[in-house]
This record gives structure tokens, C-alpha cells and sequence, in this order.
């Protein structure tokens, strides 16, 4: 009986497809655990993912995730700059004061 050599990476379509063949009744969690050298756990984590992202599939309005982070960057950084504004200001105002204690 050959045996396949043990996946060190398992990228994401084939995940999708060990799920969705758990899915449709053609093998089980501990089948593919044991078969690919794998947890249970790892397995039943791959398919809490599954669940949790086919819900967005659902939605009318699916949220893109690339589209999440995007935003989350672009208001980072624009807080990052206002920041940056706030101190700069400080610093001339610290600046200013102290010329006008010196003289």
C-alpha cells in the first residue's frame, strides 16, 4: 500500500475540497486526519473556517476581505498623519514658548 508523502503546506483550494468532500458524506474528519498525518482539531478547524466564510456567501452585500483591510489601512494611516500633525504643532508651541520664556 503506497502512501502519500505528508503535505507540509496545504493550500487553501485543497482544504476547500478534504471540506467539502467531509460535506457531502464522502469521508470523515478522522479519515482525513489520519491519512494526511494530521489532528482533528486542525481538520475540524478547517471546517469552523468554512462555515464562517460561506455565511458571507450568503449575503447580499458580501463583505470582500481585501476591501476590509483596505479601509482599515486607509483610516490607520490617516490617523497615523493626524497624529504626526498633533506633534509637530506641539513641538513649535514647545518651540515658541520657550524663545518667549528666554527673552
Amino acid at each position: 500500500m503506497s502512501r502519500e508523502p505528508a503535505v507540509k503546506r496545504w493550500a487553501a483550494k485543497r482544504k476547500a475540497a478534504v471540506v467539502m468532500d467531509i460535506f457531502k458524506g464522502k469521508t470523515t474528519v478522522t479519515e482525513v486526519a489520519r491519512e494526511n498525518d494530521l489532528t482533528v482539531s486542525e481538520v475540524e478547524s478547517w471546517i469552523e473556517e468554512a462555515q464562517r466564510n460561506m455565511e458571507n456567501g450568503f449575503r447580499s452585500w458580501p463583505k470582500d476581505i481585501r476591501e476590509q483591510y483596505e479601509a482599515e489601512l486607509r483610516e490607520t494611516r490617516e490617523a497615523l498623519g493626524e497624529a504626526h500633525l498633533q506633534i509637530y504643532a506641539l513641538k513649535k508651541f514647545k518651540r515658541l514658548l520657550d524663545e518667549d520664556e528666554n527673552s
